[in-house]
């Protein structure tokens, strides 16, 4: 195990990373592209209509990936992880080129599509998140999540600030904003070698699961996640959690450009420390917490600092003075969110994680989905809306977590 330890987590750590930069590298790139009058869309477009369109962009990479990741996560569960993680790679890479060639064509269909497409390949989070399970012990889960989150963190600090940086024209000419889509693409092709010459299979073929799988299988599971007695409360504390965040990293940019005149360099960075903050909770605190808490201790107090952290970044009334808010948010989550999946999974039968994951993905993808949806009408009445509303629901799922605790 330890040697099957060893070869399997950085393949993780790098699939994970990969999927979060085609997730992050796109938000400070999105909002100038929609609402300046000389982006992609015609100068005498609407600025409601800007939003609305920003808010479907972006949901559309979680409807895919809310589609997708319940079907890779009952199908690694039959016939392995590697099979299932080497196959949506391909599929990634297919929609970054996608993305890119839209933005270049000005063409917005395309990339509508691409990032369809990507949200697709990005449903291999389930995989992922099935493969660390595989080889973790009790002891070692949270600290193995933790991991899982580390990775989030570093897309979170390299994806934006490569979407910054690569898709502005003043540091090199050629820079635009397709640029990081064409390198995002080049990094998943290394990624696909790496994949196939280097991962080991994780899981346990003598207790394959059983069953056929469905195509709209993550409509089933969101409503066996909520059905499933023993899973119901903590299913929903995920949903309302992640509904939080969402609606807090994909409108945050929208409140940086009209308070406090963010050019989507400045948001790249913005975000960057947000991931520098995340790895290091994951990567240096949550394993000195969880040597001397378990996952039901710290969450009690993380899940009601996450709520009032996004209050916090209402308060600074200068641009620069966003950085003191950031490392609130950043710990907050660093702390709640691998201690709710590892809390899932300990709940979760041995032989059905894959499945138990891939429902708990296709929660994450469901709440993901709903904020983009409905968060370009109410960004488009007051921009401090979306930190409001994830201040107010996080306080909803701390209420939740104590009915649990009961």
């Amino acid at each position: 195990m330890p040697n099957l330890t060893r070869r399997v987590v950085p393949i993780i750590f790098l699939t994970l990373f990969m999927d979060l930069l085609s997730f992050s590298m796109i938000i400070p790139i999105l909002a100038p592209l929609l609402l300046d009058a000389e982006g992609i869309l015609p100068g005498d477009t609407v600025y409601a209509t800007r939003t609305q369109l920003l808010g479907f962009l972006i949901s559309i990479y979680t409807l895919a990936q809310f589609l997708s990741a319940p079907l890779l996560g009952a199908y690694s569960d039959r016939n392995g992880r590697r099979r299932a993680l080497f196959f949506t790679i391909p599929i990634t890479i297919l929609g970054y080129v996608l993305s890119a060639y839209g933005i270049y064509s000005e063409q917005i269909i395309l990339l509508f599509i691409g990032r369809m497409i990507s949200g697709a390949g990005a449903g291999n989070v389930a995989i992922a998140y099935s493969a660390m399970a595989d080889i973790s012990t009790p002891k070692t889960k949270v600290k193995n999540f933790g991991l899982i989150g580390v990775a989030f963190g570093l897309g979170f600090v390299v994806g934006p600030v490569i979407g910054g940086l690569l898709s502005d024209s003043s540091l090199v000419s050629w820079f635009a904003y397709d640029t990081p889509f064409w390198f995002a693409a080049f990094l998943a092709f290394l990624n696909m070698i790496w994949v196939w010459f280097r991962f080991s299979e994780t899981l346990d073929f003598t207790h394959l699961a059983k069953g056929n799988i469905r195509v709209f299988e993550g409509f089933y599971q969101i409503v066996r996640a909520f059905k499933n007695r023993s899973l119901r409360l903590i299913f929903s504390i995920i949903f309302m959690v992640f509904f939080a965040f969402t609606f807090f990293t994909q409108f945050i940019q929208v409140y940086l450009i009209e308070v406090h005149s963010y050019s989507q360099s400045d948001i790249g960075f913005f975000f960057g420390t947000i991931g520098i903050w995340i790895i290091f909770t994951q990567g240096i605190i949550l394993p000195f917490l969880s040597k001397r808490y378990n996952s039901r201790q710290m969450l009690r107090f993380s899940l009601l600092i996450f709520a009032f952290s996004y209050l916090i970044l209402l308060l600074p009334q200068r641009g620069w003075q966003m950085y003191f808010a950031i490392p609130f948010v950043s710990i907050a989550q660093g702390l709640t969110l691998p201690n709710l999946s590892a809390l899932l999974s300990d709940a979760a039968p041995a032989h059905l994680q894959g499945e138990t994951l891939g429902m708990q993905q296709a929660v994450r993808s469901l709440a993901q989905l709903a904020p983009p949806l409905i968060g370009g009408f109410t960004v488009a009445l007051a921009v401090s809306m979306p930190l409001w509303t994830a201040a107010i629901i996080t306080i909803a799922a701390w209420v939740i977590f104590y009915m649990l605790l009961k």
